[in-house]
């Protein structure tokens, strides 16, 4: 029952990796263990990611290398940044080494120390541990994350600005406070008139700096607004696009510096650095806590990002794109 696509694995969806009597039918019936499915991606990486632990060790113990790297990344690498504790433990007992050096310094079961089970795996004599700063960095990701909660439905935008007050961003947008009625009937339907939406925004102080927030549209992450609030500091902003995701920018002392980023996405290079990559696994489907981390933001709660700013201003007419 080889698929067109000559490895066996046509057809087969995300959630299939959790049906071990569909795998395990794919293997008997010829299916290769070791060759790419979806985009190259190996079937026991894709099985350690989002399948079962018992289809896991289906294929750990038919591949030929139960190590085998892709893009410099091990299955056992994939389970444990994706918080697959069963899926570790399968791979561990098939072989799998924890311990491989892979991504700038980290391996399989030092990035298992920055998990909620920090004792996953044992450290053996002359692993290293998780530094000093490196676990402050876990435990304010876990307490941020916390803090914010759950993020808003898609379509607003944020920009986080450290070391910056509201009433300072507010100068350096020249906006001004927005009418009541104005924010009242937006509220109501925002898209009645989307040109008037855009030119709403919500600031707000938080402990590091400040928090712009638009709830109906993306102008808080436009180049015009975030360079111009990044001088002398950080910004990092970004628009949860309805139709491809969250899309972030940095902009450092009034230029663009990263652009259509994916905050909150799991892809991270093998070049990245070790910093990156601990920042990338934390954050992993939590783009808003992201910014806030980027920009040293430490908010108690997510008061910037509802209805109930400090202010509402009104921005002036301006091609915020520029």
């Amino acid at each position: 029952m080889v698929g067109n696509d000559g490895s066996g694995w046509s057809g087969i969806g995300w959630d299939d990796w959790k049906k071990l009597d569909l795998i395990r039918a794919r293997l008997d019936a010829g299916a290769d263990p070791n060759t790419g499915v979806y985009f190259h991606v190996r079937p026991l990486h894709a099985a350690a990611e989002c399948g079962s632990p018992e289809v896991v060790a289906e294929l750990a113990q038919r591949v030929d290398d139960v190590d085998a790297e892709r893009e410099g990344r091990t299955a056992l690498w994939g389970a444990v940044f994706h918080n697959r504790p069963d899926n570790v433990r399968s791979l561990v007992a098939a072989g799998a080494d924890p311990w491989r050096p892979m991504m700038n310094g980290w391996s399989p079961g030092r990035l298992s120390l920055a998990t909620p089970i920090p004792d996953l795996l044992p450290v053996p004599d002359g692993e290293a541990g998780l530094s000093a700063a490196e676990s402050a960095t876990v435990a304010e990701a876990r307490r941020l994350i916390t803090a914010l909660g759950q993020e808003a439905d898609d379509g607003f935008s944020v920009a986080c600005v450290a070391g910056v007050t509201a009433a300072e961003a507010a100068r350096r947008l020249e906006a001004v406070p927005a009418d009541d009625d104005d924010v009242a009937e937006l509220m109501d339907d925002p898209f009645s008139d989307l040109d008037n939406a855009l030119a709403i925004i919500g600031l707000t102080d938080v402990p590091g700096g400040c928090v712009v927030f638009q709830p109906w549209g993306y102008n808080a992450d436009t180049p015009g607004l975030i360079k111009r609030l990044s001088v002398d500091t950080v910004c990092y902003g970004m628009f949860a696009n309805p139709k491809s995701g969250n899309q972030g920018a940095v902009a450092r002392d009034g230029v663009i510096e990263e652009w259509d980023t994916h905050p909150g996405g799991g892809s991270v290079s093998a070049a990245a650095s070790t910093q990156e990559i601990l920042t990338t696994y934390l954050y992993h489907g939590h783009a808003v806590a992201y910014c806030f981390a980027g920009a040293g933001l430490r908010p108690t709660d997510a008061r910037s990002l509802t209805d109930q700013p400090d202010v509402w201003l009104r921005l002036p007419e301006r091609d915020w794109w520029s």
